[in-house]
């Protein structure tokens, strides 16, 4: 299909008449909106409240476990040099 043929075809769809649309149309998508927000505003609660307890739990656990020190030693070091 050129351009010349998607141009016309273009001008037929828009010459046409408006389609009918249901009445109770926008009163559906506004409820289904309105759902589709409460949604991803408990889930991304959710997942902040899920980001909070692992940063807490992280916290909990490198101020009992240390992982930035050195683990002490289990063997003696080599004596060199007598």
């Amino acid at each position: 299909m050129n351009r010349g043929e998607r141009e016309a075809a273009v001008r037929r769809i828009m010459e046409q008449g408006v389609a009918p649309v249901p009445p109770d149309l926008h009163g559906d998508a506004v409820r289904r909106g309105d759902r589709l927000l409460r949604q991803r505003r408990l889930v991304r609660r959710v997942l902040w409240l899920l980001a909070c307890a692992a940063a807490v739990a992280f916290a909990v656990w490198a101020a009992d476990a240390h992982p930035w020190a050195e683990p002490p030693s289990q063997t003696t070091p080599p004596l060199t040099g007598w």
